[in-house]
């Protein structure tokens, strides 16, 4: 029982100094990361993948827009402010016009559109990037 106690007593030191640790660390990774800015409108791909065509769209934030047979709705665009032309994300809602279901509702981000992606037999949507003006 004793060793159990000392275990038990030298684990949560050890704990608490490497969360002491770690929050300094990531104090400053925190304050060099660059923020975002958002866009004013949003690029977007759509692709119908029964004939093989492609439209691209841009969508004010705020906006709507039918993108092959499909609603789509940007709600926000943002880019990262050191690195313009780096990774865009943009927070999309899409919903089938017929009968208002919605297909999609999130993040999508333009370097990996796949990790966050629409799930359609027919359509495929990504964002391209985020225009500031």
């Amino acid at each position: 029982m004793k060793r159990f106690l000392g275990w038990a007593v030298a684990l949560s030191c050890g704990l608490s100094s490497f969360a002491q640790a770690q929050d300094s660390t990531t104090e400053p990774e925190a304050a060099a990361t660059g923020d975002a800015v958002t866009g004013s409108a949003a690029v977007l791909r759509g692709l119908d993948k029964v004939n093989g065509r492609t439209a691209d769209a841009e969508v004010a934030i705020g906006g709507s827009t039918e993108l092959l047979g499909l609603l789509v709705t940007v709600v926000d665009c943002r880019y990262p402010a050191d690195n313009p032309t780096g990774d865009a994300y943009a927070f999309l809602t899409i919903r089938d016009p017929n009968n208002g279901a919605v297909e999609f509702e999130g993040w999508m981000i333009a370097s990996s559109p796949a990790l966050s992606a629409l799930d359609h037999s027919r359509y495929d949507i990504w964002v391209l990037r985020c225009n500031s003006a």
